[in-house]
């Protein structure tokens, strides 16, 4: 069941940075080469995500309303 706002492959994706970092950070560790490519593949799946597309729009509609409510405050004052 889900209990977030995110999409499933987002949230995957996530998890697999997060399993990947903490490989990556392990004393030891003999493959920091593939590691350190699949971190930034991953890290570009994440950042670039379409969800994050829609977020900023909807930040963006958020924003243009309050503009438009203080122009109008500002008419009417």
């Amino acid at each position: 069941m889900r209990h977030h706002p995110f999409p499933d492959d987002l949230v995957t994706a996530q998890r697999s940075w997060a399993a990947t970092y903490e490989e990556l950070a392990r004393p030891g560790t003999a493959r920091t080469t593939v590691l350190r490519r699949r971190l930034l593949a991953l890290s570009g799946r994440v950042y670039y995500h379409p969800y994050w597309a829609r977020t900023a729009a909807g930040r963006a509609d958020l924003a243009g309303l309050v503009q438009a409510e203080r122009e109008h405050a500002g008419r009417a004052a």
